[in-house]
């Protein structure tokens, strides 16, 4: 049987330029197979392994969550990670040897139906950049990763729900999906403006019944809302709801951590100082307390000023980021925890302004008033590392937050109110 065609993100250009952020920044998961493989490679310290450094690191946990996981050194670093920023395995044995995780990041697949659809991970800075050879040019590689990762009859699974209580078959769901992109694409509409329009089709979809709405008369359904004008009253900067600002300030302090096998290994003073940052992020008065070395301690309502809004480059790096997302179906479903459509969109409509609040508090760390194009795209590389793959994101509790601020409205105002 021939293999699905892959749906390419054909805006978005990717190489690795062995910056070593990868394997400093995330925990591999190996399976027990990779684990033997790699022990009989027979590392030593001639290899640039200390001689009391096992390649491999036991994390025990719990008996129905042990896993085995690439050892760190104590800076952080992966073991396996060079001084160049190659991976050793990668240049003794080739890129086959290394474990599957380490040869598929940054790249993702879902499948869609008859095709694949495949998206990136925008935690990788050449992703956030645009930096090397364009994706659609990628196809015999990404074939060779997907046959690894996307199961046989793959054409057989369900699309993502709609809404709880809606769905359609695949031809249509990626109506919906096509017409997400095709707003957020507009040359004519800023991003604001764009995400606002997106977020009425989405509720208004959340809204509806689709029982006899569907082929043709779905595709001029889906026109004729995306057509809807946003009102100027919609682009007012308001500031969100008491309870609003309270459950953004928790969600951004998620995104704003730093999962590394160096903060894993602070052990019970890790989680002690988290517990503190939390509770200074649920006041927000005084000052927020740095989550990872990026930031500084900055007062929260310096974070509320304006910074004089977006950069069309900072603008062209987020809308790329939708877009990608949209196209790769990195939302919903399966590649995010398993919500439908409509729940999924307004977590990743969520994104812009905890970006920009991440971006501010960068900016803020500097000393400035002002965000530059760097502290949007080392804002969006952060919050990215945890969009989809955080457990405490696609917890009850996160998703009850996102719900929230997406019934109150809250969601739209925070958009406006920090893109100012």
């Amino acid at each position: 049987m021939a293999a699905p065609p892959l749906q390419l993100p054909i805006i978005q250009n990717w190489s690795c330029h062995n910056c070593g952020g990868c394997c400093r920044q995330h925990l591999i998961e190996i399976t027990e197979e990779e684990r033997r493989r790699i022990l009989k490679q027979n590392w030593t310290a001639a290899d640039g392994i200390p001689a009391d450094q096992s390649p491999i690191v036991w994390f025990a946990g719990p008996p129905w969550k042990r896993r085995y996981r690439l050892a760190h050194r104590p800076d952080g670093a992966c073991v396996f990670l060079n001084e160049q920023g190659l991976c050793r395995i990668h240049a003794k044995f080739g890129e086959q040897a290394k474990p599957l995780p380490c040869q598929l990041y940054p790249y993702v697949f879902h499948p869609a139906g008859r095709k694949v659809a495949v998206s990136l991970r925008f935690s990788c800075p050449s992703v956030v950049a645009n930096r090397g050879k364009a994706v659609d040019q990628q196809r015999d590689s990404l074939r060779v990763l997907e046959s690894q990762v996307v199961p046989e009859h793959a054409d057989l699974i369900d699309p993502p729900l709609i809404s709880p209580r809606t769905r359609v078959d695949w031809a249509d769901f990626h109506k919906f999906g096509h017409a997400l992109d095709e707003i957020i694409a507009r040359p004519d509409v800023p991003l604001v403006a764009a995400l606002l329009q997106a977020l009425v089709l989405v509720r208004t979809i959340d809204q509806a019944k689709f029982d006899a709405i569907r082929g043709s008369r779905l595709t001029d359904f889906l026109e004729i809302v995306s057509g809807a004008p946003i009102e100027a009253e919609a682009l007012q900067p308001l500031p969100a709801s008491r309870a609003g600002q309270l459950q953004f300030r928790m969600l951004a302090a998620h995104y704003a951590r730093r999962d590394t096998f160096e903060e894993a290994a602070r052990g019970w003073r890790g989680r002690v100082r988290l517990l503190k940052a939390a509770l200074t992020f649920a006041r927000g008065t005084g000052n927020a307390m740095p989550l990872q070395p990026a930031f500084r301690e900055v007062a929260f309502a310096a974070l509320e000023e304006p910074f004089g809004g977006l950069s069309p480059e900072a603008e062209s790096i987020l809308i790329r980021y939708f877009r990608v997302k949209i196209q790769g179906l990195h939302f919903c479903g399966p590649a995010y925890y398993r919500v439908p459509f409509v729940e999924g969109f307004y977590s990743l409509a969520l994104v812009f302004p905890v970006v920009l609040w991440l971006a501010r508090w960068l900016a803020a760390s500097d000393s400035r008033k002002t965000l530059t194009t760097d502290d949007v795209a080392q804002a969006l590389a952060i919050a990215d590392h945890h969009h989809g793959y955080s457990p405490v994101l696609g917890s009850r509790s996160s998703r009850r937050r996102v719900r929230l601020l997406a019934h109150a409205a809250d969601l739209e105002r925070l958009i406006v109110w920090y893109a100012r």
